[in-house]
């Protein structure tokens, strides 16, 4: 069995810290920690990136309404909205409004923090930097699936958003990446110069 590493001290964040309101949601979560704890290890990291995803976005899952796939979103604030995409890949989306409202943040990159060897497990990779950077990365390095969908990310249980273990650097704001409705919004968020930071250099700097 792998070591785990020492652990990072964090404190759970409390609903009531979570802006009531998503693209503001999105800039706060930068440099904040995502926490999974596993039977044999925590896994956490530093978030760095995040995009936004509001009403009346046609990106947005939620834009149609509310379905049994993306009823997640539209829970209170700081609830986790779990989807699996191209075959391949679970994607962790944070609901960001009052309940009954469909905008959440996808969480595009994360800095690791704790359990390391563990991730580079779950990715096959050694890279570091490879590890979590982009949002199909960071799931599987996180060990996130659909049996995570739905959580309370306030409330005591294995999936949690903790505080921030040291503070944000400089955030840079940005169109979006990877789809092809409404990407030009100016709705990323991300730490500059953050090498867990993904997209192309021009919109990491």
């Amino acid at each position: 069995m792998m070591p785990a590493r020492r652990k990072v001290r964090i404190r759970r964040l409390h609903r009531s810290e979570l802006p009531i309101e998503t693209i503001k949601l999105a800039r706060f979560l930068i440099g904040k920690t995502l926490v999974h704890d596993l039977p044999h290890v925590r896994l956490s990291g530093r978030i760095v990136e995040t995009e936004a995803y509001i009403v009346g976005d046609a990106a947005s899952h939620a834009f149609r309404g509310l379905t049994p796939r993306n009823k997640s979103l539209f829970l209170d604030r700081g609830h986790a909205y779990v989807y699996f995409i191209y075959g391949n890949h679970y994607m962790l989306n944070i609901s960001g409004q009052r309940e009954g409202i469909g905008e959440g943040v996808l969480l595009r990159g994360l800095e690791p923090l704790e359990g390391i060897e563990w991730m580079q497990r779950h990715r096959h990779t050694k890279s570091l930097t490879e590890l979590s950077r982009g949002p199909g990365r960071l799931a599987a390095a996180m060990r996130i699936t659909r049996s995570l969908d739905g959580l309370d990310l306030c409330a005591k249980g294995p999936l949690w958003l903790g505080t921030a273990t040291k503070p944000a650097g400089k955030i840079g704001v940005s169109v979006r990446i990877g789809i092809t409705q409404e990407a030009h919004r100016l709705l990323r968020f991300y730490e500059r110069g953050n090498p867990f930071v993904s997209g192309p250099k021009s919109l990491r700097v």
